[in-house]
């Protein structure tokens, strides 16, 4: 069963904040493999320190984990949301269809 507090936790960080899309952005190429911020600049072309915003973000809120602090660290989905990874994919593919999506209910964190 889909974790209601988790779910409406993506939905807050990804449709309704600015800064949403390219943190889905994020997300999807880590689905793949571990990556550091620099290798994540440069795939999405994306400023490193915008990355490095996004990559702050997404570790406050548990839905990544790295390998340590500092320069050169590696960045991949946390247990936590890989275990659910069914929601991030059904909210991704909304996005990546362009579907008209609602902005979520107030999110007390």
């Amino acid at each position: 069963m889909a974790d209601p507090y988790l779910k409406r936790l993506l939905w807050f960080l990804l449709v309704g904040t600015r800064g949403g899309e390219n943190r889905s952005r994020v997300l999807n190429l880590l689905k793949s493999s571990p990556f550091n911020a620099n290798q994540i600049s440069e795939t999405l072309r994306l400023d490193y320190k915008t990355v490095q915003h996004h990559l702050k973000v997404l570790r406050q809120h548990n839905l990544i984990v790295s390998t340590e602090n500092g320069y050169g660290s590696t960045f991949s989905l946390s247990p936590f949301l890989n275990s659910q990874i069914e929601l991030f994919n059904e909210i991704w593919g909304k996005l990546e269809r362009g579907e008209q999506i609602e902005r979520p209910r107030r999110l007390h964190i």
